[in-house]
């Protein structure tokens, strides 16, 4: 018998497989290095290494001009070091701090990933981290991969001590740098001088500021810096300077103690109003770090998944089409930041929207649609009317106001004239079902149910056998199309017998049963109330 998830909460499990689903690079800190055919751990590899990059250091600063972009990929590889069924075990053991990526040479998004984790490395050894980072080939030194906990590929894992960390950055150079440092004990950059300040804009883009001037002894430093830790996306920059700061913050209108958030988007700057503790200051960043409008890519589905801003309307379109609606968007999010969050899939990437549509019962979507759904109440809403801007606000007003009421699944009404058994829809269901005042044995099957098949057979048997019975309707109804509040199936087929005047209690038949014994259990259950009842077949 193949199960299935209550209609009810059927959307916000699909939609949680979806985000894991769309979440194939699994990632895991670790630490060991090495070399085809060397011991890469050796302190005399390592040493080689080191040669070579000062090398490397020594030919950039003789001819900086015809340094090609070929070679400072190059140079960013060799500073990862290749780990092996030899050396990964002693250089694990014998580094505080091991990221390792591990990889399949065939694999598209290992090598998507690859050249980001080389310019990682690259910009770590560059601002002096203790990390050894590593890459070791999945496939090649499969043992030794599933020893160190890689079950897919690409994998990140953080070991420190010895000991493996899951993952949870973005995976952008900047993210994993950015996840790196924190997790190896530096929360924050400090910067003290206007120089520092610039050659820091020219590498990061998305940051929080705090400007405290005398440093450690400033009220809320202490949470500034708890909330850098406790954060695992976003670079906390510290300073004691207000040059520095206005230069990292320009719409700084204080020499005191400040702290601002700086995005790429339309809202670039966003000062910080309330009280300095680490937990308000980590509900405004996560309240505001997304742009106005996020667009929805295979990267950060997990994030926005995991925003603490729960209540997310989609908005499905062509990249044309989206077009005109990009700068009204805007203007609505601005209206609703912290009460909803706005995103944007491109309806023509079918492994990002489809999912989505489906559960609306949406299969071949050509023109713009809106929906939501809220995942704190497992609920999902779709405006039915045209995708305009002022009707998209209207919809996000009464999301925002919980007027709106939940979106179910439904076929057209269907013409049941004549049938022995009634085919039910989620709108007719009230009417058929429950308000009905009839009794109702109610058949619940989906298309790809290998035992639905017989049992409908039997169901047929039924409805004629009981033809006579005038307080008895059979039905039917396709719960893969079809949904209602009220209608909460564990599993396929089911069979539901909905009594006069108890609605509220549908009675679970067994599916494992003949038809003559459900014939034996309805006439037992109703012929109190009908003496027309029969049970022989």
């Amino acid at each position: 018998m193949l199960m299935k998830p209550k209609p009810s909460s059927k959307f916000s499990i699909l939609f949680t497989f979806l985000i894991l689903l769309s979440f194939l690079i699994v990632v895991v800190r670790s630490s060991d290095v090495s070399v085809e055919g060397k011991e890469s751990g050796s302190e005399e590899e390592l040493d080689d290494l080191e040669q070579l990059l000062a090398v490397d250091e020594q030919l950039q600063e003789e001819r900086p001009e015809q340094q090609s972009e070929a070679e400072t990929v190059s140079k960013a590889q060799r500073i990862v070091v290749e780990l092996n069924g030899d050396n990964t075990k002693r250089l694990i053991d014998g580094n505080e701090y091991v990221m390792v990526l591990g990889y399949a040479p065939w694999c598209a998004r290992s090598a998507e990933l690859m050249p980001r984790f080389a310019e990682a490395a690259t910009d770590l050894k560059e601002i002096g981290s203790s990390v050894l980072m590593a890459k070791i080939d999945g496939e090649r030194y499969s043992k030794v991969a599933s020893q160190l906990g890689i079950k897919g590929f690409p994998t990140l894992l953080l070991f420190v001590n010895g000991t493996s960390q899951s993952y949870t950055g973005g995976f952008s150079s900047e993210e994993i740098v950015i996840w790196v440092q924190k997790k190896t004990g530096v929360p924050t950059i400090k910067l003290d001088t206007v120089d520092k300040a610039s050659g820091f804009l020219k590498k990061h883009h998305t940051y929080i500021v705090g400007l405290f001037e005398k440093s450690e002894a400033s009220s809320g430093y202490d949470e500034f810096v708890k909330a850098a830790s406790l954060d695992n996306e976003i670079q906390f920059v510290e300073t004691s300077s207000s040059d520095v700061a206005k230069l990292l913050f320009p719409n700084l209108k204080t020499n005191n103690v400040f702290v601002g958030l700086v995005k790429t988007e339309a809202e670039k700057y966003t000062a910080y109003d309330g009280s300095l503790q680490a937990e308000k200051i980590l509900e405004f960043l996560n309240s505001n770090k997304f742009p106005l409008v996020t667009k929805l890519t295979e990267s950060n589905t997990v994030r926005v998944y995991a925003s603490p801003v729960k209540l997310q309307v989609m908005v499905f379109s062509k990249s044309d089409d989206f077009g005109s609606l990009a700068q009204p968007l805007e203007d609505i999010a601005r209206k609703f930041i912290s009460k909803l969050m706005l995103i944007y899939i491109d309806i023509s990437n079918e492994n990002l929207a489809m999912p989505f549509l489906t559960l609306f019962g949406i299969e071949d979507a050509k023109k713009t649609v809106v929906a939501a759904f809220d995942n704190n109440l497992n609920s999902k809403f779709l405006l039915e009317s045209d995708p305009s801007p002022s009707n998209i606000e209207e919809f996000c007003f009464g999301l925002a106001h919980g007027t709106v009421s939940p979106y179910y699944k439904s076929q057209p009404i269907p013409d049941n004239q004549n049938a022995s058994v009634v085919a039910v829809v989620g709108r007719t269901f009230d009417e058929v079902v429950l308000k009905s005042s009839e009794n109702v044995l109610l058949e619940v099957h989906t298309p790809w149910c290998i035992n639905c098949e017989a049992l409908s057979k039997q169901v047929e048997k039924l409805s004629k056998h009981f033809q006579g019975f005038e307080n008895l309707v059979f039905a039917r109804i396709d719960a893969s199309a079809n949904e209602h509040p009220k209608l909460t199936v564990d599993d396929y087929p089911t069979i539901l017998l909905y009594k006069a005047g108890e609605k509220e209690n549908p009675l679970k038949l067994s599916t494992k049963s003949s038809a003559k014994e459900m014939a034996v259990l309805i006439n037992k259950e109703l012929k109190s109330k009908d003496p027309s009842a029969k049970d022989e077949l």
